[in-house]
């Protein structure tokens, strides 16, 4: 069954118990769920829509980022939901695998509530018929003792296991920094 607005709203409660500080700077995740209903999991939705990444950290305190190609941008494995994904982490685990080739099986959830929800805008791409919009990004920690990535490169043009601490997006940064178990 395919991601709803009830499970993004429920997921987006959840999280925002946790970190009641950043509801303002979530309220246009909130307006355009409000206006959008289900289509918020749909990347056809030019309000905005959701996405789903994986913040993979490993038991030395490296986090694994990735080159995307159409980018060029060093970032976290994900993209968009699709509508075989049931939850936005099933996404996040979905995205993980398909652009690193590690096996679900060798990687471990650290929890059900998002790590981070990150907003941030898409510029138009005429190629693909897309105006500019926004990315409503349910980043998840997830936990791998895996080392060995096959990337996807068609979207993927390098990888890189990183300390946590060279992560420069706050509070993503500070967060991963806290999970590092000792």
């Amino acid at each position: 069954m395919p991601i709803t607005a009830q499970h993004v709203r429920d997921t987006l409660d959840t999280y925002l118990a946790r970190h009641p500080d950043e509801k303002d700077s979530l309220s246009a995740l909130s307006q355009v769920l409000d206006e959008a209903g289900d289509s918020i999991a749909s990347r056809k939705e030019f309000r905005g829509h959701v996405t789903a990444g994986a913040a993979l950290l490993r038991p030395d305190g490296r986090v694994l980022t990735i080159e995307h190609r159409a980018l060029r941008k060093w970032l976290l494995p994900g993209g968009h939901v699709e509508q075989t994904d049931s939850t936005l982490l099933d996404a996040a685990l979905r995205e993980l695998a398909e652009e690193t080739g590690i096996s679900p099986d060798k990687v471990e959830p650290d929890s059900g509530t998002p790590l981070h929800v990150d907003v941030h805008p898409i510029p138009a791409n005429p190629d693909k018929g897309e105006d500019a919009h926004q990315h409503f990004d349910f980043r998840y920690l997830f936990r791998t003792t895996a080392d060995t990535v096959e990337l996807q490169e068609e979207e993927v043009t390098a990888y890189s296991w990183q300390f946590a601490d060279m992560l420069t997006a706050e509070p993503l940064r500070s967060r991963v920094m806290a999970a590092i178990r000792p």
